[in-house]
């Protein structure tokens, strides 16, 4: 177990190979795709991956990335807490042939010969769990699908039709 600094690049199949099991912390800051869809850069994702062989020999790096970030909520506008936490179940393919051979319940993960970037394979994981639309459960801004449209509808029979007009023009030919 390690317990230091992430490093920036990792041989996952070394890693694999022996069992190790990479734990620690990581700045938002250090996630730069991550951080255009954030409205700051002050939190840390907590990341801890273990690294194996399972009863296949095939390379896996399981694990989760988890932390609070503040995204924009989507109803009012205002910056909204958010738990994102990313589950690894990745498995290690040399080549795309690999990687459709591996069992369904892994996610390929293809390496090559060169080491694979941390940090970019966390951030990629991170970004496809945080919702689509952010928003405060408890939002004070009422949207034109809640209960403020259904009683606007009462009131728009009552408005005075702006066509109106058009059709006296009509009916004076």
């Amino acid at each position: 177990m390690s317990n230091a600094p992430l490093p920036k690049k990792i041989d996952p199949r070394k890693l694999a190979d022996r069992g190790v099991q990479i734990e620690g912390e990581a700045e938002i800051s250090s996630f730069p795709n991550l951080v255009t869809m954030l409205t700051d850069s002050q939190s840390t994702i907590s990341v801890d991956l273990q690294f194996d062989l399972d009863e296949l020999r095939i390379r896996t790096i399981k694990g989760n990335a988890a932390g609070t970030v503040n995204m924009t909520c989507q109803r009012c506008l205002e910056p909204v807490e958010i738990l994102v936490e990313a589950n690894f179940n990745l498995a290690v393919a040399p080549t795309e042939e690999h990687a459709k051979k591996l069992p369904k319940y892994y996610d390929p993960m293809i390496v090559g010969e060169e080491d694979l970037e941390l940090f970019a394979m966390v951030e990629e994981e991170l970004i496809l769990s945080l919702p689509i639309v952010p928003y405060h459960d408890d939002c004070s801004v009422q949207t034109s699908f809640g209960d403020e449209a259904s009683s606007n509808k009462e009131t728009d029979f009552d408005k005075p039709n702006p066509f109106s007009v058009l059709a006296s023009l009509k009916a004076d030919k």
